[in-house]
């Protein structure tokens, strides 16, 4: 009796090949998508981790008519002349300046522009809306700064509402005075992506159950009340999210955007650490200070991402990871 128990006991199959085949009979029931997400895998390690190699010239004095194992070693040198930059204060100022007024201004309005939207009862207007407020943002900033440009000159539209208006007695150049940039680089921000920022917040208010607002309703709780209690937070960790990777890029300043805007009149306001790091690498040709000057940036914003993401963890259990 135990000699046949033992035998068919050698004959069963053993748990880890069966768990084999079973998962080799599912990645083939679902190959067309396993292929879709393998090229997504070799697309991310072709144009995100290969050209990581690059970094090391960061520790080097590089030149482009040199190989990157050719160029030598100069360690931390790159790094102590950028800490010792003149132009490094200002730098700081004009990023953390703009990047903070976009944070403070710029991160609440498409969520209360996506809770006022969800409350239209016409279909057609709030299609007319949504319409509207998305146009924006599939014109390049290239295009934008031209039209922008255009209403903000001396005899641009702006100057001449202002004045019929009776605000200023005398047109301005707005692009031309430093003080005028950063509400500017802000305000045509907003223009631009404040339409199509909202989409994540409206995907989100639409998985609020109804349910919710239907009790809310029956307890007397009206409109505002019941986007304030009932919407706001069923999209809670969708703005938190959205949040910490909002601190995460907070030394990004919107590259274009201030390349198309920024001459020699309003340098002063619009150098920020995306355009000196363009102007020192490409234009300057010193490859390894801008990738030192990058690679300091880039470091910053992992340790904003990580405190964000434990201070929120924290305090209202949503985090990244």
């Amino acid at each position: 009796m135990s000699a046949k128990l033992g035998a068919e006991l050698t004959q069963q199959p053993k748990p880890a090949a069966g768990k084999q085949r079973t998962l080799l009979r599912r990645l083939l029931s679902q190959k067309y998508l396993q292929v879709m997400a393998l090229l997504g895998v070799a697309w991310m390690i072709i144009f995100n981790y290969i050209p990581m190699y690059g970094i090391i010239i960061a520790f080097k004095q590089y030149v482009i008519t040199h190989s990157i194992s050719e160029a030598p070693w100069v360690g931390l040198d790159n790094f102590k002349e950028f800490f010792e930059d003149e132009e490094l204060p200002g730098v700081i100022w004009n990023t953390l300046g703009i990047s903070l007024i976009k944070l403070i201004i710029g991160f609440p309005l498409p969520i209360l522009f996506a809770l006022f939207l969800n409350e239209l009862r016409s279909i057609r207007l709030k299609k007319a809306v949504q319409t509207i407020s998305y146009l924006p943002h599939f014109l390049s900033w290239v295009i934008l700064g031209g039209i922008l440009a255009t209403w903000l000159a001396d005899v641009g539209i702006i100057n001449h509402i202002l004045m019929a208006l009776h605000v200023i007695k005398e047109p301005i150049s707005y692009l031309a005075e430093p003080k005028y940039f950063w509400g500017i680089i802000v305000t045509s921000d907003i223009w631009k992506e404040l339409g199509w920022s909202a989409i994540i917040y409206l995907a989100a208010i639409a998985g609020v159950s109804p349910d919710l607002h239907e009790a809310a309703t029956i307890d007397g709780a009206g409109r505002f009340q019941r986007m304030w209690y009932v919407t706001l937070p069923g999209i809670k960790s969708t703005i938190t999210i959205l949040f910490i990777l909002a601190v995460s890029g907070i030394l990004n300043s919107n590259f274009d955007q201030i390349l198309v805007l920024r001459n020699s009149l309003n340098e002063s306001a619009s150098s920020v650490i995306d355009v000196y790091v363009y102007q020192t690498g490409l234009v300057n040709n010193r490859f390894s200070y801008s990738t030192a000057v990058g690679l300091i940036k880039s470091l910053i914003a992992l340790i904003l991402l990580l405190i964000a993401n434990s201070v929120s963890k924290k305090i209202n259990d949503t985090s990244l990871f």
